[in-house]
């Protein structure tokens, strides 16, 4: 059976040939040490498997090392990419990670974790007004950083994208193009993401004298199989539409099943687009014309405001929004696009 490593710190520091103080800051994620300094630390700690002692650094420092992170429908792939970059630049900083995806049957155990003070601190990746989860975290107040989705009047450190702008910029390129029966695939206003994109796209669309009409508005559950079946009903109509926005590129990737199944081309007979630009919308067979969000960039962003957040918790709360990319592909492109013809702009 192997025993639990007894490798203290004094001893790495022997190993690695650098200080206590230096084996700390290492552990600690901190910035202060130089990439040679901290790869010969980690080498060590292999060779010798040292394993830092959680129990010991909460006593010494009153935090646990652990973050909470809050998001929903992990069917979604933008949050396979969130919760992915999340862990790496928390792992990066000495920090692990407990997961709660509050649509499957995270919710009750989050509430339980966050009213004992279990995690050091909380990132929402996905909330609403209403969440039970938002409200117990608010009730302890306990440190916390919303990413991607935002709340307008709350007073908390919060990162996301222009999701207005991307919104506008969809109803631009659209019509640039001459579209003009427009179909608009959406979700529960309830999402700052989709009011936000939505508010865009309509605004824009308004000002050039397009209104949407309400026929070619869906409204649907975030999955593919909903995404799928709006577009059906919507290619079904006896007028249908020449191009299809959809809220995100989960939606999207639904449409463009849909339009498969019922022999619609894309994007000869009608145009489909999304937003997130997820992993699989640049995929060859998909190739999705989308709205690139800056993931790795919003990641980054909010875990820094959490762990400026837990160092001094009186700073004032603080607003970051990304710019977003318009990522053109075959789904609206009229001509074949190869990986190295795809546009941005």
């Amino acid at each position: 059976m192997k025993t639990k490593s007894t490798a203290t710190s004094k001893d790495l520091a022997l190993a690695a040939g650098v200080s206590q103080a230096t084996v700390s800051r290492v552990f600690r994620g901190e910035e202060n040490v130089n990439a040679e300094t901290r790869q010969r630390v980690l080498d060590a700690a292999k060779l010798i498997d040292y394993r830092p002692n959680a129990l010991a650094r909460a006593m010494r420092t009153s935090r646990l090392g652990v973050i909470g992170v809050v998001v929903a429908r992990l069917s979604n792939p933008l949050y396979t990419e969130i919760l992915c970059a999340l862990n790496e630049v928390l792992a990066h900083k000495g920090l692990k990670v407990v997961l709660w995806d509050t649509e499957g049957t995270g919710e009750v155990a989050a509430i339980d974790a966050i009213s004992q003070s279990l995690v050091d601190g909380l990132i929402f990746a996905a909330v609403t007004r209403n969440s039970p989860v938002l409200h117990e975290a608010i009730r302890a107040s306990a440190p916390l950083v919303l990413i991607n989705r935002t709340i307008d009047d709350l007073s908390c450190d919060q990162v996301s994208s222009d999701n207005h702008a991307g919104g506008r910029a969809v109803a631009s390129y659209l019509l640039d193009h001459g579209k003009r029966r427009i179909g608009f695939i959406s979700g529960s206003l309830d999402v700052s993401t989709v009011r936000d994109r939505e508010a865009g796209f309509l605004e824009a669309m308004a000002e050039r004298g397009h209104e949407i009409e309400t026929s070619m508005i869906r409204r649907v559950p975030f999955s593919h199989e909903s995404g799928r079946s709006a577009m059906q009903s919507l290619l079904d109509l006896s007028d249908p539409p020449d191009a299809v926005f959809c809220a995100n590129d989960l939606l999207a990737l639904g449409a463009l099943d849909g339009a498969y199944e019922r022999d619609c081309r894309v994007p000869e007979d009608c145009w489909i687009m999304g937003f997130d630009d997820v992993e699989q919308a640049s995929w060859s067979t998909l190739s999705l014309t989308t709205v690139r969000q800056p993931v790795q960039k919003i990641v980054e962003d909010g875990v820094n405001l959490l762990l400026e957040r837990l160092a001094e918790p009186a700073l004032e709360p603080r607003r970051i929004v990304h710019p977003v990319d318009l990522m053109i592909r075959r789904s609206t492109a009229r001509a074949r696009l190869g990986a190295k013809d795809e546009a941005k702009t």
